[in-house]
Order: C-alpha cells, then structure tokens, then sequence
C-alpha cells in the first residue's frame, strides 16, 4: 500500500544519493581524479534537456495532437547532427575566453558590453521562469496523484493548496539547498561543477529506466505488443485525427517546434551550462552527436503506446494526460511500478531546477549585480580585502530568488497550461540568443548596438504575443486583450499580430520575434560601427581556429604584477590566486615578483581568471580599473589589416581620427585660459601635431598597400613590412596618449596622488625605467651625483618619474654619438631639491634659444623626443612641475651640450603658495 510516508521516504532517500553522489564528484575532482571525463556522462548531463516536460508532457500532448510531440526531439537530433561543428565552436570559444555562462557568451563577443549581459540575464530569467515552474507543477501533480493510490483522483488547483502544505514548496527548497551546495562551492564559476555533472548523468539513466519499465509495462503487460495497442487505436474512430499532421498543428507547427527545439538544445541557459560550461574535453562531442540523440530515441520509444493506452484506459476527460505514466500503473494496480515513474518524473523535474538555477543564478551574479555594483563603485572603493563571501552570497541568494520565482508563477498562473505548453513559451525565449550568437560567431560585422537592438526587439514580441497572454489566460489581463487586442485595435492582437492568422501561438510568436529580432540585429549592425574592443572580440570568435596562440597585446600602463595580484585576491580568494600565479609561470617559463611592472601577457591571463568568477563584462571594469589604460592585440590588428577589403578602410579611418583629434586639441586650446597667450602659437602647434600623425599614416597605409597588393611576398619580406606597420601603430598609440595626457592636464583633470616622497626612490626608479634604453647605447657613460642630504618632496611619484624619464631619454638622443656622458645632479637649493640633467652633446646656438623657449612652452617641441617618441615630452615636464610648485629651465651653449634643471619645493613648505612656474634662460 503507497502511503504518503512511504513516498516522501523512498523521495527522499533517493535525493539523498543524489547528495551522496554529488559530494562523491566533488571530492574527487579536489583529488585531481574526475569521474566525469567521459564522452558517456557527458552525453548523459546533456540528457538534462528531458525534463518532466519528456516524461510527463510528451505523453500528454501526443494523447492530444499524436505525433507533435516528435519535432521537440527532432530538432535536437539535427543540431547534433548536422550543427556539430556550430557546438564544437561554441566550446573552443568558451575555453580560451572562459565563459561562465550564455549572458557572459554574448557580452564578451560584443566588447564586453555588461549593459548586454544584463539584458541577457533578465531576458534569461524571465523567459525560463515557465519552465522552472513547469518542473514544480510536475512534482507537485504526481505526488498528489499517487497519494491517492489506489484511488486515481486529479488534484484540485495548485493555487488554492494552503502554501505550507504544497509539496512543490518543499521540493524548491530540497532543489534550492542542493543547488547552493553543490553549485557555489567554487567561486571561479567557469570551473566544472563535478558533483552536479555526475548526479545529472544518473537521473538521467534513472529516468530513462523508469520510463521504458512504464513503457514495456503498458505496451507488453497491459496490451499484446505494439501491435495491439496500434491496432486497438486506430478501431476507434476518435484517434483517428491523432495519426494525422492536422493534429499536430500542420506543417507550420511542426516546422516552428522543430526550429524552437533545434536552437532550445544550445540556448536553454542549462544546456549552454552542461554542454560548454562543464564540458570537460572538446574530443567528447563527436560520440555524443551520436549518443544523445540514440537517448532521445530511446525515451521515446514508449510515448505513443502509453498515450494510446491511457486513452483506451480512462474514459475521456476524467483523467489528466499528462499523468497517463502514472495513472496506468495505478489503474492496474502495480504500485511498484507507479512508484518507480513516480522517482523518474522527480528525477526528470529535479535535474532541470538543479542546472537551470545554477546557469541563472551565475547569470544574476557575474552580468546583472557585480557590474551594477563595480559600476557604483561600491566594490571597488569598499575597504573589505576579500570579496569571496559577498560573491557566493549573491550566487546564493540568486538561486533562492530564481527558484521562488517559477514556483509563484505556478501557483499564479500555470494552472492554466498544459505541461507542453509552459515549455514552449520558454523555448520561444531561448530562440531570441541565437541570431546573435550564431551571427557573433560567423560574421565579423556584428555590432554591440545591433545585438541590444535585436535581443530587445524580439523578447519585447515574446512578452506580448505570449507572456502577457499567459496573464490573460489566468485572469490576471481581461480576456478581450486576446480576442479583441489593446484598446479594440485587432491589427495588435497577440495572436495574430499585424494580421497574420492561421498559426498557432508558438508559431505565431517565434515568426514575429525573429523577424524583429534578426532583422534590426543586421540592419543596425550594418548602420553603426564598432569600436576597438568589439572589432578585437569579433576577430577573436570568428577566427578562434586559425589562431594558434593568444597573441602579443599592445598596453601602456603602471600596474604592478602585486596591484593583479591584490585584485584577484579579493575576488577568488588567496589560495586560487596563488595557484593560477603558479600555472602561468609554469606555462610561460617565468617567475613574478610582485614588485615588476605587470606585462601584457600576465594583465590578459589576470582578466581571464577573473572572468571565470565574476564574468568578462565586471573583469574588464576590474583590470581597467588597475591599469587605467587601454589594451591592444596585435594579433587583431594584424588580421584586419591582412583582411582586402579592410585595409584602405583602416587607413582612412586612421586619418579621419587624426582630422578630429586636430579639431579638438584646436578647440582645447582655444579655450584655455591663457587664450591671448597661446593664441599666436596655435597654427604651430596644430601643424607639428599633424606632421607627428601624418608620418606614421602614411607608413601604415603605404606598406599596408603593398602587403595586399602584393600577395606573393617572400615571407621574410611581408614579416618585416608587418613590423613596420606594428611599430607605426606603436608610435600613433603613443602620440594620442601623450596628447590626451597634456588635454587633461590642461583641464585638471588628470589623478594625482600625491604624497610625501624621498627623491633617490624616484630618481632609481627612472634609471631603471631607462636601463633598456641605455644598454641599447654602449657608447654612453652615465654619472649620478646624489647628495645624501636630500630633502623629501610633497609630489606624485609616478610623474615625477615621468619628467625624469623625459629629460633622460632627450640627452640620450642629444649627446655625443662617438663618446656620450650623461650626468645627473640631485642636491638641496634653499627650501627645495634640484635637479640637473646634462649631456655633452652638440648644444644649442644662443641665437636659437628664442625658438627653442617658444617651443618649450607649447605642445610642439622638437628638442624633447624621446626614442621613437612623439615630440611633446617637456609641455608634458612644464605641466608637471609647475603642478608641484616648481620651475623648470634650461642652459645650453653650441659646441658645449645642454642642461636641463628643475627645481621643486621641499615637503615642509609645500602646503605653501605655489611658485608661478616658468621658463628661465642663461
């Protein structure tokens, strides 16, 4: 006799080997030995795409329309099929950027957009909501069925079941406290959750046994074979329209299921989970684009006899369809078996919540509440050292939040779907991820503007023509919005929008969404235009197997390997960083020290491992945050230049931002407050400026022409041409950083930190910025004459540094060329420390200082150049000095070399009134 006692037992011991199992994984990924790095437990996670939807709905909706059940299977076969390759690249691509789920896919393809990933997320969140409530109501149905056993009785409205005594309250906390201790046990999120994977695979095998044993039971036990039950079907005149496509809603139904499914088993945010996230060796796929649909076909087998036979069992409407795998065994009295489908539908029903509120929930976290809270700045500015708390208890408040959620909306509004019918509103939404990943990763022309504009437009349609319905349905919304559409005006009705009749809702609403969808996604990409990082990221996707290597990048900052190191301590915790440290100096051959200035390899390797906790949108503010600069790919670059119909749009584009940059340090010096002052100097200053852009141009754009127009370059020859044009870019990278460093000064609005320094700290830190660049020139000797008594200065170390640098690299460029000497001079003067840095070099003739003073005081000098420099280091000194109260000078001679001097006010007096800085001559 099944006894409520009896089935809340046996529910619960078999989620407890679901725990056990789950732990089991855990413990043994923390030992190195996986137990899922096997094709078949990968094929098996995948099987997490039949829910209680295959195990209770499929029977269901064939006991309604017969055969339309067939295309949400279908579609999945082809996918894997024949769209094996589309899988295989989703994967490689998730690898190599560590992607945490389909929200962090989609912004990182378009330059790391968390405005995208947010509106991913939301539309995520809203549009599987049905479908976690479909998996509720499931669970709650078949316990309230089989309570009655041997009575079959069909449970009275969910809704109107006091809250404390619904069962699918309870099972949403058992899947709640399973998910949050078996999903967020590791902050890096882009790391396998083992655990879970191996429980999944066993309810997977679970309920595919549990089906065929109903299904061999009705077929074989209670009928004569198949062809009894087929044969008795097709005597009785009302099956007749279920061996008919007309019931399954004709071929527009059949091929928009078929279409929904095909992209439901990549874009359901759980399959994008079990099938890239937690894909353990890309080398898997190929057995199961075989295995996965050989395990649709077999939990299928059984669907239409055990229709047919609950259809000859019960009488018609006096039992509910969608329990004829329960109800039959029951009607025969066979508990075991009822009890046994029972554990296959729970298992079914609990597998989804499970993976489906973990992908959510890491959804929530990395792309929707850490970017908002980067971008208030609540993390950044927080004094808390360690993050790792607050991220899981975002992750696990998330988890309870989207659980809660499907269960309000069953008891809202589910009552009024069939099982099928709530999962196909959620395959609808999933539909709307795929144009923009499947056109992110094939054409290099999408944008992040035509990704917003098309995900917005089609989940906008998908609220309207099925969410808002479901309201209707309910009695939330009047029913005349259905039949009569908003305000009487028929053209908007939801189902049959703009006038188009004839399909059913699914159909009707995938038409239209992707219509807007695919539509304004092209149409606004192909009108707007992307910037550096979307342009690196489309490389990046598109082209992920042609590239052998991550690339070398371009970047120009001062973060130290300790200022990431701190940063990833925050956010992943001590342990994990130490150890991703250790795998990149063992990959790369190398030791760190703290103290170093971080590199382009290790800045990028940094964001990476950030982007697995706290996804790439929230990592990327998170390393811009430390570097304060901006990053490049050579590799990138490389193959938009190597790209025909690319290159002589590159080059012109190069110009016209050098035209702008024209006009608006035009405009920045008009509106200075020396205006009469610099007024006469501004043609000058505009015309150096553009002669510094126009030279390296036109070597990008000359030797850019010659690599395509010549295609049959020696090899040797077409690598020397690309590192002219390498170094160009270099050079043009250089020059719109210094000048953008100059306009900010000029508007004060450059960061300043300034404390209380000793000098010698800042003059070695020059000489070791200068180091390279002096082992370069073996004919120059170098003397420092440091005074012991220096006095300590109130100052910003880093530009102090900075006009060191400069003066440095204007007497290595200036000094003799056969026997150069390079002195510098540090001693007190007064309430002050000065500095002297002097060369032996030619000089300059006092009928020339004039010229040489005016150009001193403008942006355009061409005495200060540092190697391969861009012509504006001493406006860049003036600027500097005089912000710390100081004056700067020179004294120079033909024949006699030069001397640069600068003179800054000691710490105890530099509260003080500032010197008026200015320009001195001897």
């Amino acid at each position: 006799m099944l006894t409520g006692l009896t089935i809340v037992s046996v529910s619960l011991v078999y989620l407890s080997i679901l725990f056990a199992i789950a732990y089991y994984g855990d413990r043994r990924a923390d030992e190195g030995r996986s137990i899922i790095a096997s094709p078949y437990i990968y094929a098996l996670s995948i099987a997490v795409y039949c829910t209680a939807w295959t195990f209770y709905g499929s029977v269901g909706r064939a006991a309604s329309s017969g055969v339309s059940f067939l295309p949400i299977y279908i579609g999945p076969t082809l996918t894997f099929i024949l769209g094996w390759f589309l899988i295989r690249k989703i994967i490689r691509i998730s690898k190599v950027n560590r992607i945490t789920s389909i929200a962090d896919f989609i912004a990182s393809r378009y330059g790391k957009s968390y405005y995208l990933g947010g509106l991913v997320t939301i539309i995520a969140v809203v549009g599987i909501m049905p479908y976690i409530s479909l998996q509720l109501k499931a669970i709650s149905t078949s316990f309230t069925v089989l309570l009655h056993y041997p009575s079959i009785v069909m449970p009275a409205n969910l809704g109107s079941t006091p809250v404390f005594q619904d069962t699918a309250l309870y099972v949403a906390l058992i899947m709640a406290a399973f998910a949050i201790l078996f999903g967020t046990r590791h902050i890096d999120a882009s790391e396998r959750h083992e655990g879970m994977v191996a429980a999944i695979a066993f309810e997977s095998v679970v309920k595919l046994f549990a089906f065929l044993a109903v299904g061999l039971f009705v077929t074989f036990g209670v009928f004569g074979g198949f062809g009894d039950v087929f044969s008795r079907a097709a005597a009785d005149p009302a099956f007749h329209k279920l061996f008919t496509l007309s019931a399954a809603g004709g071929y527009s139904g059949w091929i928009s299921l078929t279409l929904a499914s095909m992209t439901a088993i990549i874009m359901l945010p759980r399959q994008f989970q079990v099938l890239v996230v937690e894909n353990v060796d890309e080398r898997h796929v190929k057995k199961a684009i075989w295995l996965f649909p050989l395990y649709l076909l077999l939990i299928n087998v059984f669907v239409l006899p055990i229709a047919f036979g609950g259809l000859l069992q019960f009488p018609r409407h006096s039992v509910d369809v969608d329990t004829f795998v329960l109800t039959v065994p029951m009607a025969k009295h066979y508990q075991a078996i009822a009890l046994f489908a029972f554990i296959g539908g729970l298992s079914a029903a609990t597998g989804m919540i499970i993976v489906e509120t973990i992908a959510l929930a890491t959804m929530v976290s990395n792309d929707l509440v850490m970017p908002f809270l980067l971008r208030l700045g609540r993390l950044h500015l927080s004094e808390r050292k360690d993050l790792t708390g607050l991220l899981r208890a975002i992750r696990r408040g998330a988890i309870i939040f989207v659980i809660l959620l499907g269960y309000a909306y069953v008891r809202l509004i589910g009552e009024s779907y069939a099982l099928v019918s709530i999962g196909l509103m959620s395959f609808v939404a999933a539909a709307q991820f795929f144009p923009s990943i499947v056109g992110g990763i094939f054409w290099k022309g999408g944008t992040r503007l035509g990704a917003l504009a098309g995900l917005s437009a089609g989940f906008a349609v998908w609220i309207y023509t099925l969410l808002l319905p479901s309201f209707a349905r309910s009695g939330w919304l009047s029913e005349r919005f259905l039949h009569d559409g908003p305000w009487g005006l028929k053209l908007f009705m939801p189902y049959a929008l703009f006038g188009l009749e004839g399909l059913d809702p699914v159909a009707h609403a995938l038409f239209w969404t992707m219509a807007f969808n695919v539509g304004l996604f092209v149409v606004v990409s192909l009108v707007t235009t992307q910037s550096m990082i979307e342009r690196s990221q489309a490389v990046l996707f598109v082209d992920i197997f042609k590239r052998t290597s991550e690339g070398a990048r371009i970047w120009r900052g001062r973060a130290t390997i300790g200022d990431l190191r701190r940063l990833m301590n925050r956010f992943i915790g001590e342990g994990p960083t130490y150890q991703a440290f250790r795998r990149f100096e063992r990959d790369k051959g190398r030791r760190l020290d703290d103290a170093h200035a971080a590199d382009a390899d290790i800045v990028h390797y940094s964001e990476r491992q950030l982007a697995g906790a706290i996804g790439a949108a929230s990592a990327r503010i998170m390393i811009a945050s430390v570097l304060r600069e901006e990053m490049h790919d050579i590799d990138e670059v490389m193959q938009i230049l190597d790209e025909a119909s690319q290159l002589v749009v590159y080059s012109r584009q190069l110009e016209e931002k050098s035209q702008q940059l024209e006009a608006a340090t035009a405009e920045l010096t008009a509106a200075n407050e020396r205006l009469k002052e610099l007024d006469k100097m501004k043609d000058d200053f505009v015309s150096t400026v553009s002669h510094e852009f126009r030279t390296p141009l036109t070597s990008i754009r000359s030797f850019s022409e010659i690599v395509h127009d010549n295609p049959d370059l020696g090899i040797e020859q077409r690598n020397e041409f690309l590192n002219i044009i390498v170094q160009e870019s270099e050079r043009l990278t250089r020059l719109i950083n210094d000048i953008l460093d100059l306009a900010k000064m000029e508007a004060g609005k450059t960061d300043w930190q300034m404390r209380e320094i000793a000098p010698k700290q800042v003059i070695d830190n020059a000489l070791a910025a200068m180091a390279g660049l002096l082992a370069k020139n073996p004919h120059i000797r170098f003397e420092t004459h440091i005074a012991e008594d220096l006095p300590n200065v109130f100052v910003d170390a880093d530009r102090l540094t900075q006009v060191l640098v400069n003066l440095i690299s204007n007497a290595v460029k200036f000094c003799n060329r056969e026997n150069g000497l390079i002195s510098i001079t540090a001693r007190p003067e007064g309430a002050s420390l000065r500095v002297d840095v002097s060369d032996n070099g030619i000089g300059i003739a006092k009928k020339d200082r004039r010229k040489v003073f005016e150009r001193f005081q403008q942006a355009g000098d061409t005495l200060i150049d540092k190697p391969q420099g861009t012509g504006l280091g001493l406006p860049i000194c003036l600027h500097i000095v005089e912000r710390f109260g100081g004056q700067i000078w020179f004294e120079s001679e033909l024949w006699k070399g030069s001397t640069f001097s600068f003179r800054i006010p000691s710490a105890h007096y530099a509260e003080r009134p500032r010197l008026e800085a200015r320009i001195e001559t001897v």
